[in-house]
């Protein structure tokens, strides 16, 4: 079984990088592989997809690689493999993003990313640093973890779903923030479980092990 990082040139991969292979390795869930290779990509086992910066600069540059979607689609949709979008790679799971102009996402959870409006002015956009995770819905991707864990946000933008059974767990920053998102085969993650210690890396761990 192979894990596939997808490399589209939108972030810093070396952190997420490592954090799965550090966790394959416990687990014994096979290697971990950095690509941008539409055939590696139909060819593994699990689909992880990172990204930092915008939604529309992040959507572009991944459709820019030339048959890389439609291999993740392959893959994910067709094939049910399991995936991970993790911070812009979740926001992108939403039918669409209003970051500077409204962006169509994949829809393959029904929602829109929205600028995120904390009820105390106090409160900085963007939400970055540690914050507690409330566990919303049961998933094995919880298993070890709890509400009032911890896990390390950076984002300005956050995703409405509209199934609200599809919102697996949030933060409160003057009001609920989204953190999981997750239907059959598919999770998001806003925070980014490579930067959220022993509480992320378990997270990594469960999704290795993950059988939809």
């Amino acid at each position: 079984m192979t894990t596939v990082i997808i490399d589209y040139e939108s972030g810093n991969l070396h952190s997420a990088e490592k954090a799965f292979q550090r966790m394959a390795a416990e687990v014994g869930s096979g290697p971990v592989t950095v690509t941008s290779d539409p055939e590696i990509v139909r060819r593994a086992s699990r689909v992880v997809l990172p990204g930092d910066g915008a939604f529309p600069a992040c959507q572009a540059q991944l459709y820019d690689h030339r048959g890389l979607f439609e291999a993740m689609e392959e893959a994910v949709i067709t094939g049910g493999k399991p995936f991970l979008g993790i911070c812009i790679g979740m926001q992108m799971l939403a039918t669409r993003g209003m970051e500077y102009t409204e962006t169509p996402g994949f829809d393959w959870i029904g929602g829109t990313v929205t600028r995120i409006d904390p009820s105390d002015t106090a409160l900085k956009v963007p939400h970055m640093g540690w914050n507690d995770l409330v566990v919303d819905q049961p998933h094995p991707v919880f298993d070890g973890v709890n509400t009032g864990d911890h896990a390390y946000f950076v984002h300005s933008y956050h995703m409405r779903v509209d199934d609200p059974s599809q919102m697996l767990a949030h933060v409160d920053y003057g009001g609920p923030v989204t953190a999981i998102v997750g239907r059959d085969n598919i999770l998001g993650m806003q925070f980014h479980p490579e930067k959220s210690q022993s509480t992320g890396l378990r997270m990594i761990a469960n999704f290795l092990r993950w059988q939809p």
